[in-house]
């Protein structure tokens, strides 16, 4: 349903969108966006509201639907009042200049990758309405932004110990943890005791909490379970707590000034799962050994390290020493 102002009514089903209002959006691109013709021969009366609440309904599964939904609330200014056959290029830049002028908590600009994210979603949900639902005759072309290589940012020992010594105490065992099993940001938050079996020194992540949409056996070596044991009694269902309370949200103000006062910069609470990955390759843990640890469901992610592991090449270079004519 949409209000009088041409704003889609949020408390329809399917449609409840998260806040986003810590978010600095240029707002100025807003208002500036016509209504465009139709780029189809075909009259419906399809909008991107309906496509959204289809979408939503059926990737609802989707482990990252709750950022899906963080993304289309952003859109929704752009394209809420809009058809689908009105979504045409000149639509797509808008909405691509615009994010791109979007401030981040840090006060830095939208990464190109980032936009690309919103792009993709855009995307998606209209070649879904083309081909599989035929509200759409044709998709308009959307196009990306160039992306650099994939980041690696890892920290050295030297650094980790620096963090650690800056962390706040309710942060101290969540990073500690972190750093030695490289469980995902959402995964390490809402751990629970019931994942975890101390005497076997084993934890798990169930399949509907991997991104993967695989379980992941965990190894918990001296390091985890030494962070584990110091939580032990505070919570009787969570495993990281904070004034007795479970630990939502680790990407908090605490993190990023330890970060400041620890002189670290560059830095992602993700980069700790690039860190535990790095160590390992640097150490010889075999690439199939870690994409099994890390829950990746393809050796793509596993290459980023790659270069990191000697122990692919070391000697290689002799196998066809001998070969070679004198």
């Amino acid at each position: 349903m949409i209000n009088r102002k041409g704003i889609p009514n949020l408390a329809q089903p399917g449609i409840r969108f998260l806040a986003s209002s810590k978010r600095k959006i240029v707002t100025e691109e807003k208002s500036n966006i016509d209504l465009p013709a139709q780029n189809t021969k075909v009259t419906d009366s399809k909008t991107w509201t309906d496509a959204v609440s289809l979408w939503l309904e059926e990737t609802r599964m989707k482990a990252t639907h709750g950022e899906d939904k963080k993304k289309l609330e952003w859109l929704e200014p752009f394209l809420g009042r809009l058809l689908l056959s009105q979504i045409n290029s000149e639509v797509i830049t808008q909405v691509r200049q615009a994010s791109s002028k979007v401030l981040t908590r840090n006060g830095l600009a939208r990464t190109p990758s980032t936009t690309n994210r919103y792009l993709a979603l855009v995307r998606s949900i209209l070649i879904k309405a083309k081909d599989d639902w035929e509200w759409l005759e044709r998709v308009p072309k959307i196009k990306l932004f160039k992306e650099p290589p994939g980041r690696v940012r890892f920290l050295s020992p030297d650094e980790a110990k620096r963090l650690l010594d800056e962390l706040p105490e309710h942060l101290l065992a969540v990073i500690r943890f972190d750093l030695a099993t490289g469980l995902r940001l959402s995964n390490v938050a809402k751990l629970k005791w019931s994942d975890i079996d101390l005497v076997h020194q084993h934890a798990w992540v169930g399949a509907s909490d991997s991104k993967s949409k695989k379980s992941i056996a965990v190894d918990l070596n001296m390091d985890a379970m030494q962070a584990l044991k110091g939580e032990l009694g505070k919570h009787p269902v969570r495993v990281f707590t904070y004034k007795g309370k479970p630990l939502d949200n680790l990407n908090t103000r605490a993190w990023r000034n330890a970060l400041k006062r620890a002189g670290i910069s560059d830095f992602r609470f993700h980069d700790l799962r690039h860190t535990w990955a790095s160590w390992h390759r640097q150490n010889g843990t075999p690439a199939h050994e870690l994409q099994v640890m890390g829950g990746w469901s393809s050796t793509v992610m596993v290459e980023r390290y790659a270069h990191l592991g000697k122990d692919v090449i070391k000697g290689a270079s002799k196998r066809i020493e001998s070969i070679i004519p004198k």
